[in-house]
This record gives C-alpha cells, structure tokens and sequence, in this order.
C-alpha cells in the first residue's frame, strides 16, 4: 500500500503527517488489496479569511476507489472524520467480494 499526503498551499508540520500515517496503516487490517491511498490536506479560504480545514482521502482498490472528504476547525479533527467514512466504506467494499 502506497500512501500520499498532499498538502496544498501550506506545510504540514512533523506532528500531523505521522497522525495520518498512524491511522492509515490501520487500513489494510481491513481489506488487503488497497494499493493507494491519498490524503489531502487542504485549507478552505473564503476572501482571505481561513475558515475550515478540509481532509479528502482517496483510497485506491482493484476495479474501485472510495473518496471522503471532511472539513471542520482542525486537520486532524477533520481526517479522523474522513477516516472513520473510509474505515466503514471499506469493510462494506470487503464484505461485498467475500
């Protein structure tokens, strides 16, 4: 499984990037063909005034790709919200090929 983190117009700092790379090696305990994941980490800007920060994530299994995105007040509140989407999609996409 290879993992991307994209961090679009700002620089994510040690503590965050080990957040997100924590959480989703606990994703191939639930399907062991992902091949991709992408996060993305973005900063939702309206007129020059930062409101939210938004996590996407895009996980890549074979014939299929699941894609969440979360936005709240923090990163990490935001893909720990995501995650739990992918988490529940990717069981559901497991238990469809069982």
């Amino acid at each position: 499984m290879t993992l991307n983190i994209h961090a679009v117009h700002f620089e994510a700092d040690e503590k965050l990037t080990e957040h997100v790379k924590r959480k989703v090696s606990k994703l191939s305990t639930y399907h062991d063909r992902i091949v991709k994941v992408d996060v993305f980490l973005k900063l939702d800007n309206v007129v020059h005034q930062i409101k939210d920060k938004i996590a996407e994530i895009k996980v890549s299994i074979p014939k299929s790709q699941i894609f969440v995105k979360s936005s709240s007040k923090s990163f990490e509140e935001s893909f720990d919200d995501a995650f739990e989407s992918v988490c529940i999609q990717v069981k559901r996409k497991k238990e469809r090929l069982a």
